[in-house]
């Protein structure tokens, strides 16, 4: 198993469990502590655990893309509700809109009037949201249910013969070089589906993600319209994102 496989699975079992033990995840993933332990060093690099003994525990599990399959987080609502006010100016009457999987998305979804509009998702706790409100025509693309989502192949291959006028997308993480990140491979062609068909792409993220990256990259900023933020970014992360030609708004 090749070392970003194993970091995908790692994250996927902290995301369920919030903390793990080495012995655990040696077993699960059949390896040898001594990798294990050089694994979670890596992560932690990233900042995307914390290292405690024996273990680790997930280090800011309300900023990943995927949400835990009970319900969506809460943390950070203010945020989240300013990001999708900024979000909803952009969307008209008739358009065709992507809404990708996350806290955020949701939010925007949770606050779109009942107007003629076509929505794309493939987040199911959006799908719920949005099934009430019948002007709105819900497109759900095909695939495996990954927690929140739906991914694979089917997926991919459904939303890129659309025309898809706004995308909206989610990210663990936000940086000058590295773009916009995830730590799961399993969306990853998804978003870039979204992206490559979308005619604009909305980058919907908190101002914690900026200047962090996870394990894969889906975009680069040069394939973002702009990335929509809230008011807690500092004013000099914002000059450094224009200064390298990115749109931002917060």
């Amino acid at each position: 198993m090749n070392p970003i496989r194993r970091y995908e699975m790692i994250m996927e079992v902290l995301l369920n469990k919030k903390d793990v033990t080495v012995n655990e995840l040696s077993d699960r993933l059949q390896v040898t502590g001594k990798t294990i332990r050089e694994d979670l060093s890596k992560l932690e690099e990233q900042g995307l655990i914390v290292r405690v003994h024996g273990g680790a525990v997930l280090a800011q599990s309300d900023q990943f893309g995927i949400l835990p399959s009970k319900k969506p987080l809460d943390k950070y609502s203010e945020e989240k509700t300013e990001i999708a006010l900024r979000a909803l100016a952009h969307i008209e009457e008739d358009d065709i809109v992507a809404l990708d999987g996350g806290s955020t998305t949701l939010e925007i979804a949770r606050r779109l009037d009942n107007i003629p509009l076509t929505v794309v998702t493939n987040d199911v706790y959006i799908i719920s949201e949005l099934a009430p409100k019948d002007n709105i025509r819900l497109v759900v693309p095909g695939g495996y249910r990954v927690r929140n989502m739906l991914a694979g192949p089917e997926a991919v291959s459904y939303v890129q013969k659309l025309n898809i006028k706004k995308a909206f997308l989610s990210a663990t993480a936000v940086h000058i070089e590295n773009g916009l990140s995830i730590f799961t491979g399993d969306l990853i062609e998804f978003k870039q589906a979204l992206v490559s068909t979308s005619r604009e792409v909305f980058a919907v993220v908190n101002h914690h993600k900026f200047g962090h990256t996870a394990l894969r990259t889906f975009a680069s900023l040069q394939e973002v319209d702009a990335i929509l933020t809230d008011k807690g970014l500092s004013s000099e992360t914002a000059e450094q994102f224009r200064s390298a030609g990115v749109t931002i708004e917060c």
